[in-house]
């Protein structure tokens, strides 16, 4: 037997719209992203023998923003390929800190959902659009202030990043 529930979060999407060229503002965004080799590092948590040790691995990890890359995907990849579709350049990033996901989820198991974040790039017509849906913003539903603030510190993290990418 299994219960279900539905919760509505409702999120908040910033976006920069910025006048850099495309690849200039991915490059902004990733001078303040670590990236790791993913699976090294990946090895080197799980053969952590305590959690100091652990924190000293992401704290190496991750970049200025206290963030690393996890994944980027080429979005655009599948509009190029699409005749049917004009194609643009999207790229979506996934980046976090293990660190900050397990302070918030140990308050709201569901903030894992929402860490790592995805910061998502595309070309437009009026220049190179940078959005981002805040944690604070998906966790508010769950009211736990604990798990909020650390998640209004990674969303001010996260939109420092982006306004210098999309500033230069």
């Amino acid at each position: 037997m299994s219960a279900r529930t539905t919760t509505t979060v409702p999120l908040e999407r910033v976006t920069f719209t910025s006048q850099r060229a495309f690849d200039d503002v991915v490059a902004g965004i990733y001078q303040g992203i670590g990236r790791p080799d993913l699976g090294a590092f990946l090895h080197d948590l799980a053969a952590a023998k305590d959690f100091g040790q652990y924190r000293r691995i992401v704290e190496d990890a991750v970049g200025p923003s206290d963030l690393m890359r996890f994944l980027e995907l080429d979005e655009g990849a599948a509009l190029a390929i699409n005749p049917e579709i004009t194609a643009f350049r999207l790229v979506r990033i996934i980046a976090g800190n293990p660190l900050t996901m397990s302070e918030m989820s140990r308050y709201v198991p569901d903030a894992g959902s929402y860490a790592p974040v995805t910061i998502l790039v595309h070309q437009a017509p009026d220049g190179v659009r940078v959005g981002y849906d805040t944690v604070t913003s998906a966790l508010r539903p769950y009211g736990d202030e604990r798990a909020l603030a650390v998640a209004a510190e990674l969303d001010r993290k996260v939109l420092v990043l982006l306004d210098a990418a999309t500033t230069g």
